[in-house]
């Protein structure tokens, strides 16, 4: 998991605005504050689906940039965004949960027509991420 750095900003009456300094290209937008996770995550989901494997650069780097720092004196904020890359290869692993809770997780993802595996799978990634 790394976490990139996004510049939010946002113009009177408009929606956020989201971009990544480290990713050219990659942007996002959000008409509300606690949309912006899930907008962030499907923009780098949509950047990195054809675009090589990129390590963020540290927050110290980046507020060292002339375009961010002039991006700040414009009113535009930092927010580091968690990213899981999408990797469909599954693997098997073998955890140890509370009989009660395995029993909940079972009764939840059946309601949903879903698998264990892909409930908490699903749970998880909200959980780190902030969106499903």
């Amino acid at each position: 998991m790394h976490y990139y750095i996004s510049v939010v900003h946002q113009e009177e009456n408009s929606a956020y605005g989201l971009s990544f300094p480290d990713l050219p290209g990659c942007f996002a937008a959000s008409d509300t504050w606690e949309g912006i996770p899930q907008a962030a995550v499907e923009a780098l989901d949509l950047w990195f689906e054809d675009q090589p494997d990129i390590e963020p650069s540290s927050l110290e780097a980046l507020r060292a940039r002339q375009d961010v720092l002039d991006e700040l004196k414009e009113g535009a904020v930092l927010m580091p965004i968690p990213y899981i890359p999408a990797d469909t290869a599954t693997v098997r692993a073998n955890i140890s949960i509370e009989r009660g809770l395995l029993r909940a997780i079972d009764e939840a993802a059946k309601a949903r027509g879903m698998t264990r595996s892909g409930l908490i799978s699903s749970a998880t990634r909200r959980e780190i991420v902030g969106v499903a």
